[in-house]
Parts: C-alpha cells; structure tokens; sequence
C-alpha cells in the first residue's frame, strides 16, 4: 500500500482548531472509500491484517449505515466539509470530520475534548447562521421574518394583556437619500434604529421590515395608554435632527397604533389596522402618531371610492381648467396660469391636493397631463398674442419616456409658439438628480419654452439648482407672503430671492397675493410678476374675454 504523506492535508486539522490527538486519527482514501494510507496510531489500535482491502466501512462500520453512507457519498461528490456523529454513550461518543483531500477523501476522527470543541464550533456557526436569518444586517433589528413568527405567537391575545403593534413610517428619507446619497440613507437608518431601540423598553420589540419601514410590538396591561405613551415618545425622538458627515438633516416618523384584541386578534386583521392608522397620521401632516379607529376605515373606503372615480373621470369629461392671472408689476396682464379642476359627478368639485397624488400614484398624471396642456395650449390662441400660458409638469410625468416630444408634438400640433409656453416644475423633480430629468429640461428650454421653479422656500431650495439649471422665473412660495409687509424675517427672505434671483438673470414671481399691501410692497421691492385673489381668482375659460377687456379699459 502507497504511503504517500505528501497527501496528507495536516494543516487542515489545526485550521479547524484541532489538536495533536485529532492529527493522530487521520486516514485517507481514495474515491470508491478504499484506504490510501493512515496515521500509525490509527493503524495500530485498529491492527488489520491486509491493509491493502480495508475500506471505509471496515475501520467505521457505523457507516454502513444508509443515512451516514448518503452524507459519506454527499462530501465525495460535493467536496463540502461535513462532521457525522456517531455513538451515543458518552463513552462511545465520536465525531468523524469529513473533507475532501487531493487523493480523495480525508478523515479525521474526533474524540473527547476535541468532539466537545467541535459541537461548541458547530453550535456556534448554527447560533450565527440563525442569527444572520432572523436579523437586520444594516441595523442589527430583528427582521420581517422574526416579526412575522413574534406577532403570530403573540396571537390571539387573552386575558388583561394587551398587545399593541406600531407601524413606523419615516418621513422625508427619500430626499435624504436622493440628495446626499445611499451611504447617507444608510446612516440615517442606522441611527433611526439606535434611537428606536433605546426608547422601547423591557416588553417592546422594534423590527426593521423593509427600507425606512419599522415596527414594534409591545405587551403592556394598560392598553392604548402605554402604546400612545410609547408612540408619542418615539415621535418626539425624530424631532431631533441628525448629523451625517456634518450635515444636519431632519427626518421624522409617522406611527400607526393598533391594539389586540380590540383592532384584531390576528396578525393579518391587525396590521392592516395599524397601516390604516398610519394613513390616517400622514394625512393629518406626518409626524405624528395616530392609534386606529374604525372610523378611519370610512375614509379610506372613501379614498378608494375616489381613486376608482379618477381612473374613468378624464374619459367622463369631468375634468377642467380654470385660469389665474400673471400681472408684471404695473398690473398689466402678461397670461395666466391653468390649474386642473375635477368635478365629480355626485362630490362636486374635488380639490387637486386630494386627487393629484392619487394620479400620481396610480399612474394617471401622464395622460392627464398631455390633456391639461393640450386644452391650456388651445385656449391660450385665444388671447392676446403677447400673453403666456402657464401649465405645471408632475414630477410622475418625468418618469414617462418621451417628455419633451409629446410637449413639442403638443406645440406643433395646436400651433402655439414655443416662447408662450411656460412650465412650472417643483423642487421634486430636480431631488431625483437624474441624467434624464436635466436632459429633459434642457431640450425644453433649448425649444424656446419657459421653465420655472413652483413653491420655492418650501422644500430644500438648494442653490445648487440655480447653478445647475438656468430657470427663467422663480416663484416665490405664498408661505412667505402671507405676512408681508409685517414680518421682518418674510421680508428679509422674499428680498434675498428677487435679488439673487435677479443676479441669476431670472424672474421673480410671488404666489398668494392676497393685499394691497403686499401687492404694494412687492412692487416696490421689484417682484417681477403678482397672482393671487388680490388681482383675480381663478376665471372659468369663458370668463377670460370679459376679464381681459375689463383690464384694459383700467
């Protein structure tokens, strides 16, 4: 029989931190289990007569059996390292570490302290591998999957104790995440957890589900009192801003409360609680926590009601156009700006903020959108040839392909000139800092459109923008001009945005001009452009003709 120990793969054992005794109980074998060659201490406490037949099963006849001879044959074919136990007396007891050598098959027999160093390693790779399953990489949370077993155990609830589940939205992270980047978002998660975990206490479990969604369960007797304590406590907590890379963002939470037994005593009937509960806490402005009632279902039903209404509302004809004045600074008319109305058949007339999110969700704004600037387009040849049109562009309708032909198809189509057409896009759009966004924007502009910048001074106002993209007007937010001409700080602001934009080579145009007096103080700070009640409301299309005559005899 060959004795070839350049074979014998020693080093292995002590990789898997074995000792001597290990090394001395080493064999080695060739593909079909015949023996190759073997440790003398080995041989000598096994003495066979002819080496040269000796198998496998010969020296470990526990192997015949068929279970360990499959995992036998499942380490020669695989090449995977595997342990098999055999004996079950403590005397008796012996593991047989199996891995693959360049001759075929090593075995390494373990026996006393060396079998109990292996099942602490075993254990140990187990305890790991179990943990990796059930938890969070990024934040170290218990996962979705732990969450699902926790809540489902937890349930039904009986007796005087009461669980609470609570659903954790952030808010504002997206932004977080387009503007400073993935490794930022992943900071922000990182501390959203830490902060999550150091507010629950001894009978509250916090999960990260999915990307910036959290939950907790909680186990108290005092039901909804400890779940709304916990749930105010944890909002108060995201009030605190965060520091990444030295720069200070403020992400919050909006929570959805809902108790078992009283919401559901299942875990499918309660979490759809708590994200009603949580709809109900983003509608009512982010930021807050809100514990579930069932009148909250009647207002999502009706929400639902009103998204299936807003899918066939534009082939029912139920949507249309009113238009607001755009005065220069002498009070002149220079064109109007269209603003989408929906009136229902049975709710009347249903505010934009109520029904554009919808469409934007369901994927309706681009179709919408080609209506509104087709028909703004066309009433706009009715004025005056000097007179612009002004239509808001959805960020929803920058995730269509095909943007700015359909905008320049509209153009050609209806035949209105370019340069009377202004659109109005909203910080969010440049937030996604996409190639394609900027390109889209820059090929409109080339086209000779105007583009402006709605509601600045509300979201992030980046400066970076302004650089960025040479925007022809700035509309200045009517947050600010509510309180002019009175409040200093207003002032200081709407006079830093008309002379920088100025600087910029842009226009300025404010938003909400409810007074005189802020009409008045607009005009003498140099604002190029006015809208708001002040000069008009918006005018049904048959109402611009006399409105526009009107004007012209002042």
């Amino acid at each position: 029989m060959p004795k070839n120990r350049a074979n014998w793969p020693q080093p292995v054992t002590q990789a898997f931190g074995f000792g001597s005794r290990a090394e001395e109980l080493f064999s080695l074998w060739d593909p079909d289990l015949r023996l190759i060659d073997w440790s003398e201490t080995l041989k000598e406490r096994l003495d066979f007569a002819d080496e040269a037949a000796v198998t496998l099963r010969d020296v470990y006849p526990a192997l015949a059996n068929p279970e360990l001879a499959a995992l036998v044959q499942l380490v020669v074919d695989t090449g995977k390292p595997r342990t098999i136990h055999l004996g079950a007396s403590e005397s008796e007891r012996r593991n047989l570490l199996l891995f693959h050598a360049k001759a075929g098959l090593a075995v390494v027999e373990l026996a006393g302290a060396d079998v109990d160093e292996a099942a602490k390693a075993e254990e140990q790779e187990r305890a790991l591998l179990l943990h990796q399953a059930t938890h969070d990489v990024l934040t170290g949370l218990p996962n979705r999957r732990q969450f699902s077993d926790k809540l489902g155990k937890a349930l039904p609830v009986r007796g005087k104790t009461g669980l609470a589940l609570m659903q954790i939205d952030l808010d504002d992270f997206k932004p977080v995440n387009d503007t400073l980047g993935h490794g930022a978002g992943d900071i922000v998660l990182k501390l959203a957890a830490e902060r999550i975990r150091k507010t629950v206490g001894e009978d509250e479990t916090a999960f990260r589900l999915a990307g910036d969604e959290f939950a907790v369960i909680q186990i108290a007797r005092e039901q909804p009192a400890e779940a709304e304590r916990l749930a105010d406590s944890l909002v108060s907590e995201f009030k605190k801003p965060f520091t990444v890379d030295g720069i200070t963002v403020f992400v919050g939470a909006s929570i959805g409360v809902a108790i078992a037994p009283r919401d559901g005593n299942e875990s499918e009937q309660l979490m759809k609680a708590a994200d009603v509960a949580l709809y109900a806490a983003k509608k009512d402005g982010r930021r807050r926590a809100r514990t579930f009632d069932p009148s909250m279902l009647q207002v999502l039903e009706q929400r639902e009601v009103l998204r299936r209404s807003l899918r066939v509302a534009l082939q029912h004809g139920e949507f249309f156009i009113e238009y607001q004045p755009l005065v220069e600074r002498s009070l002149a008319i220079t064109g109007f700006e269209a603003l989408l109305r929906w009136r229902h058949p049975i709710l009347g007339v249903i505010s934009p903020v109520a029904f554009i999110p919808m469409a934007e969700a369901d994927g309706l704004m681009s179709e919408i959108g080609q209506w509104v600037l087709e028909e703004a387009c066309r009433q706009a040849l009715t004025w005056p040839a000097h007179y612009t049109v002004a239509v808001n562009l959805s960020p929803a309708e920058f995730l269509t392909p095909g943007l700015t032909d359909r905008v320049s198809q509209t153009l050609d189509t209806v035949g209105l000139p370019a340069e009377r057409l202004e659109l109005e896009i909203t910080e969010t759009v440049l937030l996604e800092r996409t190639i394609n966004n900027l390109d889209a924007l820059n090929t409109l502009n080339v086209l000779g459109i105007q583009i402006s910048l709605d509601d600045f001074g509300t979201e992030y106002s980046s400066l970076s923008y302004l650089k960025n993209f040479p925007f022809d007007n700035i509309k200045v937010d009517k947050y600010f001009i509510n309180d002019l001409p009175d409040d200093q700080k207003s002032q200081t602001i709407v006079r830093f945005v008309i002379a920088m934009a100025h600087g910029l080579g842009m226009r300025v145009t404010a938003e909400g001009v409810e007074t005189a007096e802020q009409a008045a103080w607009l005009q003498a700070e140099g604002c190029d452009r006015l809208q708001g009640y002040f000069l008009s409301p918006p005018l049904r299309a048959d109402l611009i003709d006399e409105f526009i005559h009107r004007s012209l005899l002042t």
